[in-house]
């Protein structure tokens, strides 16, 4: 499918997926050079459950994860986990805390992590090289899969 001016439309999703890892990638790494203890309170002070083991995965999460969509490994995974993130950060904490006006960032994160969890990496992604291969493999005949 041609998007316009002849331009393949999975590049937009590219534009998506590497402006959300740049935003999580710089989130996670605040969160260790601020320490997470300071994280593991500030979840705690927001009733978040487990917060001294809540506090690093996610900054696991928005690091690792961050760095992953910007290469485009495991986009779909990591935008499905990114959502459910996002699911809580939006419902759980600024909404309540600041309103609907206050929460457009965590909402459109919401919403690229459920497009890249349905869509995919897009172009220039090493899920893209790699699914390409084992798909080719995969209906090459006389090779097992």
């Amino acid at each position: 499918m041609r998007g316009i001016f002849g331009i393949e439309p999975g590049w937009g999703v590219t534009i998506v997926r590497i402006s959300m890892g740049l935003i999580f990638a710089v989130h996670g790494y605040q969160k260790f050079a601020g320490g997470l203890g300071g994280v593991s309170d500030f979840f705690a002070k927001l009733s978040i459950p487990l917060p001294g083991l809540l506090a690093p995965l996610i900054a696991v999460l928005e690091l690792v994860g961050g760095i992953l969509l910007v290469i485009g490994l495991a986009s779909r995974w990591i935008g499905l986990l990114f959502a459910i993130e996002m699911i809580v950060t939006t419902f759980w904490v600024q909404i309540p805390a600041r309103g609907w006006n206050a929460s457009e960032l965590d909402r459109i994160l919401l919403a690229g992590g459920i497009l890249l969890f349905l869509t995919g990496a897009g172009r220039a992604a090493v899920d893209e090289v790699w699914l390409e291969k084992v798909d080719g493999a995969a209906l090459t005949p006389g090779l097992k899969t």
